[in-house]
């Protein structure tokens, strides 16, 4: 593992981590680790092995990936904050969608984050390495580079489906509250 590796794995796991301190879901919030996914994906997605079962392997890390993803999505308190102008902003309710990370939605994180270091760190080893070349000849996957590709889709899969289940949450709890903001006001006793 390189050094850029290892900045872009801790500063994915320090993402999250910021994330147990609430704050707005903003477009930084999104585009951050999806940038970071994305040069990575640049940087080691260049070939793409298909033969054996190095397909498979991919798929099996990427759903994974997105079942962590969408545990840790589920795990992660969003809510909308409601703001301050009682909703007279021309038909939106003021306010904002704030996500805090919980200590379970940060546990999954840390464990996939970690899964993928240690795995990268073991394979480098001459033991890791030497079991990773059985386990591959015994199973058909036919180069280290479909377990590059295999751990980055798992990533990948990770990030796309926890801020995916952050934003269609946050995006559900904000048009209901556009709707209530427009709900007309009845008064009882009141006359026109």
């Amino acid at each position: 593992m390189t050094t850029t590796d290892w900045f872009i794995d801790l500063a994915l796991l320090l993402i999250v981590l910021r994330q147990m301190r609430e704050e707005p879901l903003t477009a930084r919030t999104v585009l951050l680790p999806l940038g970071m996914i994305a040069w990575a994906g640049s940087k080691y997605l260049t070939d793409i092995p298909t033969a054996g079962n190095d397909v498979l392997l991919a798929v099996v890390f990427a759903a994974t990936g997105v079942v962590f993803g969408l545990a840790g999505g589920l795990l992660t308190s969003v809510r909308h904050d409601g703001g301050h102008d009682g909703g007279h902003d021309g038909g939106h309710s003021g306010g904002h969608v704030l996500i805090k990370a919980s200590r379970g939605a940060a546990a999954l994180w840390i464990v996939s984050m970690g899964f993928r270091l240690g795995f990268a760190v073991w394979s480098t080893h001459a033991s890791g390495a030497a079991h990773l070349t059985s386990f591959s000849a015994a199973h058909h996957i036919t180069s280290g580079q479909a377990w590059v590709v295999a751990l980055l889709l798992m990533a990948v899969g990770e990030v796309v489906a926890r801020l995916g289940t952050i934003i269609v949450r946050g995006q559900r709890l904000q048009a209901r509250a556009d709707r209530d903001a427009n709900k007309p006001v009845h008064r009882v006793g009141a006359y026109v």
